[in-house]
């Protein structure tokens, strides 16, 4: 079994999925309702957004924090830094400027 990071929206359907086949436990149940309220797009559109981020792998966007992006959906370049913080990430503003506007596109 591998592990692999994975979005809110295909968290989702992987529990919608699930649902189909049998009863969720509470916390999937909880877990679903969560994915439901705060997902912005569909798996599909969340996988195609970490790709694009992906691209910024040289400047330190790990394949954990774009799925991190993609899952909250930064609109201002101060919520990329709070993201990045954690990670203890610094990237320039002109960098922060694009990651944005891929988000954008996919809003």
């Amino acid at each position: 079994m591998s592990e692999q990071y994975v979005t809110l929206a295909e968290v989702e359907d992987l529990l919608a999925a699930r649902q189909e086949k049998k009863e969720l436990r509470d916390f999937q149940k909880a877990s679903l309702e969560h994915a439901q309220t705060v997902c912005h797009i569909t798996s599909d559109k969340a996988k195609e957004l970490v790709s694009e981020l992906s691209k910024f792998a040289d400047e330190g966007i790990s394949e954990s924090i774009a799925v991190k992006i993609a899952d909250i959906m930064p609109m201002e370049p101060v919520d990329v830094r709070a993201i990045l913080s954690k990670e203890r990430v610094t990237l320039e503003s002109s960098t922060i400027d694009e990651i944005l506007e891929i988000v954008l596109r996919y809003i």
